[in-house]
């Protein structure tokens, strides 16, 4: 099929699904939808090949949700996604697809979330499930999903499973599906064992090669600020105060709350600015969006799914103020600016933790994107009084100012001073509540990200500490989405490698929960990488006891990651961690030093450092 399709009604979708499509803003199908739609819709398997931001998310929703039937409260179709923000992402993009399909449900399930939660939803029904391997995997064992009435399963970016150790989970979960389904597989690559994959449990697929346009974000400009020192808010204050022909922007966030507060704060600081979500009916949306044409409003702050389709030719800038959860989202977002032939800019909130993603997303663009220096109070001012100078030549040059010329001078003459006194006065009042020059102390400039920091350290969002140097390029599973591991059809740990023991500082924790709750050393593990960003090499030993165990973690936690574990529930247990004092049942005692030559920890003497 020919991938100049003009509209989503040339490929065969239901007039419910079209009227849904018009109301979130979608326009003209893009070339992986307009190839893919038509051949799910046969009832065709399919291996889609196309990198990420090419809309492939749709391409497959759209026919999937086709063949739900809403009386059937079972699963009907299970999508596998690498991580969680992805699972998310995908059931967020379904659900906001059946705003006109009542009585349907999607349910995302991964790693990391409560079983009691995902139990109970599972037990109320669910049409589509989206889900990460390992937690589908436990469900399926504990015999909480049933896929009897599977029509469609779905590998969303089956390369990248590859690339974080799930193949084998893949195909222990497609051993178990229902004989008669369909399959789509999509990747951005076909390495060997993908394609093997996909000659064992595809019927005859059909094979659709798209090729990565980036001719969309060559004429942006893209830039980063790496959040250090102040408060976004203010930093985007003062981005925005000196950016360069300035004319209008969006700025995305992840929540719809988040959209609401951000616009209120903005408008309290003077903008002229509106939240854009999914919350809005479609009359206030459109309102929104011609004020935004007309130049009633500067700046929207939207989500991903509310901001889909907005074609304002205006908007000179996109902000993301929350780093997005995937590359095909930002590509998403920086395509609101630089339309119709005009130069764009796309600006990237970075924190420390989030480096990865930013490495991610210059390789999907294929474009590098460059630090931003936060403009300081002097350029500020700068900016503010080039501004005000400009006014006041605009006014000099209009009529009619005999009038106030007068009262300058009577002013003047009254007070005995000179009209530059006058004149300086009226430049004060003139401010309006927004002083020309800012107050405050300029923040000390953040370490600019480097190459070295595509992975995140010990604790996620942190330089690693000497002696905690990554051990490979993958971990076993993903420790970022919770994803546990899985120890089923695998050697025995007799059999298997032993892990190598991370080296550096060791303190040993005391939790709350133990095997009278059901938790398992993978639960602990799982819990502590998703919450404090720990990765699971650099968790030590753990002690699973019946009421309580003990977890081995690197010395120097930042009050950050040690934050979230106070907060961490396991099974739905509060863990209440502390350092462990010593009690019985433990192993070791106190803080322990890692010994490279005899291969195990040692107790600290007094002194040591």
């Amino acid at each position: 099929m020919s991938t100049s399709v003009e509209s989503f009604a040339d490929l065969g979708l239901s007039d419910t699904l079209l009227q849904t499509l018009t109301q979130i803003g979608y326009e003209t199908p893009s070339p992986i939808q307009a190839q893919c739609i038509p051949v799910l819709l046969e009832g065709h398997d399919l291996i889609g090949m196309a990198q990420t931001g090419t809309g492939k998310t749709a391409a497959f929703a759209l026919p999937l949700m086709e063949q739900i039937d809403v009386k059937v409260s079972k699963p009907q179709a299970l999508i596998l996604t690498p991580t969680r923000e992805l699972a998310i992402q995908v059931a967020e993009a379904l659900q906001s697809y059946a705003k006109n399909l009542p009585g349907f449900h999607v349910l995302p399930i991964y790693g990391g979330q409560s079983y009691t939660i995902q139990l109970k939803q599972l037990s109320r029904g669910a049409h589509v499930i989206v889900g990460t391997p390992g937690r589908v995997m436990d469900h399926l064992e504990r015999k909480t999903l049933n896929l009897d009435n599977l029509k469609t399963l779905v590998l969303d970016e089956a390369d990248e499973m590859l690339r974080m150790g799930f193949i084998d989970d893949v195909e222990w979960i497609l051993e178990r599906t229902p004989e008669q389904h369909q399959t789509a597989l999509f990747s951005a690559t076909m390495p060997e064992q993908i394609r093997r994959v996909a000659q064992k449990y595809l019927v005859e697929p059909r094979e659709i090669k798209i090729k990565s346009a980036t001719a969309t974000v060559a004429a942006i400009r893209q830039v980063y600020w790496q959040v250090s020192g102040m408060h976004k808010l203010d930093a985007l204050t003062r981005i925005l105060e000196v950016e360069d022909n300035f004319d209008a922007a969006i700025i995305f966030v992840r929540t719809k709350t988040a959209t609401v507060e951000l616009a209120d704060k903005l408008n309290a600081r003077g903008y002229a600015a509106a939240a854009l979500n999914g919350d809005l009916n479609q009359q206030m949306r459109e309102r929104v969006i011609e004020q935004l044409k007309s130049g009633a409003l500067d700046i929207v702050i939207a989500t991903d799914v509310a901001a889909r389709g907005i074609d304002v030719p205006r908007v000179s800038h996109v902000v993301n103020y929350d780093i997005p959860y995937d590359t095909e989202a930002y590509v998403h977002r920086i395509g609101r600016t630089g339309r119709a032939g005009r130069t764009g800019n796309a600006i990237l909130f970075v924190a420390p933790r989030e480096i990865r993603m930013l490495r991610t997303i210059e390789r999907a663009t294929r474009q590098p994107i460059a630090p931003l220096t936060l403009p300081s109070r002097a350029d500020v001012t700068n900016k503010r009084v080039a501004d005000f100078k400009q006014k006041v030549v605009e006014v000099l040059a209009a009529e009619g100012l005999d009038f106030f010329a007068n009262i300058v001078s009577q002013i003047a003459e009254e007070q005995n001073v000179g009209a530059e006194e006058v004149a300086a006065a009226l430049a004060m009042m003139a401010q309006e509540g927004k002083p020309l020059q800012i107050a405050g102390e300029d923040p000390a400039p953040a370490r600019p990200a480097t190459r070295d920091d595509r992975r995140p350290g010990v604790f996620g969002e942190r330089e690693r500490k000497p002696g905690f140097e990554s051990r490979g390029e993958r971990p076993r599973f993903d420790d970022r989405n919770g994803d546990k591991p899985r120890y089923e059809d695998r050697p025995r740990r007799e059999d298997r490698p032993a892990r190598p023991a991370p080296s550096g500082d060791m303190v040993r924790y005391r939790i709350d929960v133990g095997r009278e709750h059901g938790v398992e050393v993978r639960d602990i593990v799982g819990a502590i990488a998703n919450e404090a960003g720990i990765e699971s090499r650099f968790i030590g030993r753990i002690g699973l006891y019946e009421e309580s165990s003990t977890v081995e973690l690197p010395a120097g936690m930042p009050a950050e990651a040690a934050n979230a574990l106070k907060r961490t529930r396991i099974r739905g247990v509060p863990i209440n961690i502390r350092q462990d004092e010593g009690r019985p049942g433990g192993s070791f005692g106190g803080e322990r030093k890692f010994d490279g030559e005899r291969g195990g920890f040692k107790k600290k003497k007094f002194g040591d450092r």
